[in-house]
């Protein structure tokens, strides 16, 4: 009797921890009866039936999913290593399970997939410049890829562009001649500037004596304030032209 009491206790509490389930808030419960979808249930506190109901729990917080390496060749032939992340999450728990075996798994196969893909029909220089653009693109085209699983992504970020010795060496010479180029423009526009202001000055000086005389003497004084004991006096060539005429 005694013992026929406790089993039945034992199965009661095995059948009761069967049926009573506690899902959090950022999980569902998917629940098939006999194998058949039959609803979506929690939070809180679910109910089913033992040995009959199975329930998948489903999370539905934002997922980060590493993208690895892959190996990519762009559309100028260079050969990087790419890498990525994408934040996706399950908006319909039903779909997740139904629709797709595995799909965080899936997730990642098609986003490697698509990541080689995008990431091949552009250059090098789109691919170092333009990644705003790529990411949105790949958010895109993987939303669209997994939407019928019932996933969103939400945001793909590449992280790190491997590139080969060879091309970082060919990148640091480009740079340094763009460098040298722009150096050279500045200075080349420098000079012109400053022929033209001279050219500016010149006129003014021509137009007037005084002027060229005040010029000569500005220059005495930067001269004698070196403390040289040679001081060159330049004499305008109008002064001189009336003793050539008289010598001829």
């Amino acid at each position: 009797m005694f013992i026929g009491i406790a089993f039945a206790i034992f199965f009661g509490i095995i059948v009761l921890s069967a049926a009573l389930k506690v899902l959090q808030e950022y999980e569902r419960g998917v629940v098939f009866r006999l194998g058949r979808f039959v609803g979506i249930k929690g939070p809180g506190l679910v109910i089913i039936i033992p040995f009959i109901d199975r329930l998948i729990t489903v999370p539905l917080r934002v997922v980060t999913l590493d993208v690895p390496s892959q190996d990519v060749i762009t559309r100028d032939n260079v050969s990087v290593k790419v890498n990525a992340v994408v934040y996706f999450r399950v908006m319909d728990a039903s779909k997740a399970i139904i629709a797709v075996q595995d799909y965080l798994y899936a997730t990642s196969q098609i986003s490697q997939t698509t990541l080689r893909s995008i990431l091949g029909q552009v250059e090098l220089d789109e691919l170092l410049a333009g990644r705003e653009k790529l990411n949105k693109e790949l958010q895109q085209l993987i939303d669209e890829q997994t939407d019928p699983w019932g996933i969103k992504v939400s945001m793909v970020e590449i992280k790190h562009v491997d590139l080969p010795d060879e091309m970082k060496r060919a990148m640091a010479k480009q740079a340094e001649a763009e460098r040298e180029r722009r150096a050279k423009i500045i200075h080349a526009e420098g000079e012109f500037q400053a022929s033209d202001k001279l050219r500016e000055a010149a006129d003014v000086l021509a137009r007037s004596t005084a002027a060229l005389q005040l010029r000569y003497l500005q220059t005495l004084t930067e001269i004698a304030t070196e403390k040289n004991s040679t001081i060159i006096f330049p004499l305008p060539i109008d002064l001189i032209k009336p003793l050539l005429g008289i010598g001829k």
